[in-house]
């Protein structure tokens, strides 16, 4: 397989492309800004679609980031990868985003009508969410909260390191998985947890804000979201407060051949001390 991985410089498309290069295996990264070694693509321009496909035979599926519909933008360029050879697709959805809902989820449908070899990533919420430049990182960074709409309710973060040697096995193993993963880490954690964690690894207080759905979009929406995503965001956040996320499933374990790292794990690996421990 010569894996195209789109979204290859964003949160799982950087480690999933990595991850094949340590493996061996014939990839090439595709960004809107090509430099050094990446192949041009853009979701909205079509010109690109041909030359990024050339030669390849496996992708990794990356939606346009802040779109709420993207199966107008997606759906041709699945057609026009089986024309043009590829055999396997591997799609990063989301937990909540069942097959045939609207935007991903048909999608995720349309995947295995279009390619005989397919598996669609349905991780819940990252970790990762949590450190780096994500907006919650540096809510807790720079005002000492996070802020949700979750309530009490839990959920079962997971790494993107994790998702992403899920991603690897079922872009690279024999058999091809023709299924959908829901992918979690070890135990469902709520955010008044999570705020605690984060003050142990940036050392200083953390707290967690609870918001109501309409204030959440809001502050989405200040802080430069679209408002139709930020709505989105915040309805997810009001439905994990309802139990949506509390489960866990054995996906990383069956697929990777190890468990998921904890939450603490990976806030350990992706978060810098404000301060040295005295």
């Amino acid at each position: 397989m010569s894996v195209l991985v789109t979204g290859g410089t964003g949160t799982t498309g950087a480690r999933v492309a990595r991850k094949l290069a340590e493996r061996g295996r014939p990839h090439r990264v595709a960004s809107r800004r090509p430099v050094g070694d990446r192949v041009a693509f853009d979701w909205y321009d079509p010109s690109t679609h041909a030359g990024a496909l050339s030669g390849t035979t496996a992708l990794y599926l990356v939606a346009p980031v802040g779109e709420p519909d993207p199966e107008p933008f997606m759906a041709p360029f699945l057609e026009r990868a089986a024309e043009a050879g590829v055999r396997r697709a591997v799609l990063l959805s989301g937990s909540p985003i069942t097959p045939g809902t609207p935007g991903l989820g048909r999608v995720h449908t349309r995947l295995g009508e279009v390619f005989g070899e397919w598996a669609v990533l349905r991780p819940t919420w990252f970790a990762d969410n949590f450190t780096g430049d994500h907006l919650q990182a540096r809510l807790a960074r720079e005002q000492g909260e996070i802020v949700s709409a979750t309530g009490t309710g839990r959920v079962p973060f997971v790494a993107a390191e994790d998702i992403a040697e899920v991603a690897v096995a079922a872009l690279t193993d024999t058999v091809p998985h023709n299924t959908d993963h829901i992918v979690t880490g070890p135990e469902p954690v709520g955010y008044d947890a999570v705020a605690e964690m984060l003050g142990e690894v940036l050392g200083r207080p953390v707290r967690h804000r609870s918001l109501t759905e309409d204030a959440l979009a809001g502050r989405w929406t200040a802080e430069g979201m679209p408002p139709e995503f930020a709505r989105l965001l915040a309805g997810l956040d009001t439905a994990i407060a309802a139990g949506a996320e509390d489960r866990t499933t054995s996906t990383v374990q069956d697929t990777t051949g190890r468990p998921p790292r904890t939450l603490e794990e990976a806030l350990a690996e992706g978060v810098r001390p404000l301060r040295s421990p005295e």
